[in-house]
């Protein structure tokens, strides 16, 4: 591939990152804690992992998506792997509530409601937290028997 956003750039702010993957912070003003885990090597398919590479990329999801729910006390948490627009495997954490932009819809979809700013700043100040939980959650990241 010539041109991959996820391979020229970070994709988002760093807040963690190995030798396979990293996790990302994305600036989007209505979902504050929005995180992104994107696996390192160009791949674009899930199914392009070797078994042990899977099961780490699911752990270190799942972690993240653990610490984002601590973090952010959402009512939802969306997880999404579509690389329609960007094809290069990774995932959307998404924190999600009754009140924001787009429940329940994808907020990849029309607005249907402005979140009041006095909550979403609420948010924001919440997310400045994630950084710091998640290098201490992941710093004994998972093992799987194979990175392959």
């Amino acid at each position: 591939m010539t041109h991959c956003a996820l391979c020229e750039t970070t994709g988002g702010e760093l807040l963690w990152r190995d030798d396979k993957v990293r996790v990302v912070a994305i600036d989007e003003a209505d979902y504050p804690g929005f995180c992104r885990v994107i696996w390192n090597a160009h791949i674009t398919e899930f199914s392009e992992l070797e078994a042990g590479s899977r099961e780490y990329l699911i752990e270190v999801v799942a972690q993240v998506e653990r610490i984002i729910r601590q973090v952010m006390q959402p009512v939802k948490m969306n997880l999404a792997s579509l690389g329609n627009q960007v094809p290069h495997l990774h995932w959307h954490l998404i924190p999600r509530y009754a009140d924001d932009a787009h429940f329940p819809a994808p907020i990849w979809g029309p607005r249907v409601r402005a979140t009041a700013a006095a909550v979403l700043e609420l948010r924001r100040s919440r997310a400045l937290g994630l950084r710091e939980t998640i290098l201490s959650g992941l710093a004994n990241k998972p093992v799987v028997a194979s990175h392959g």
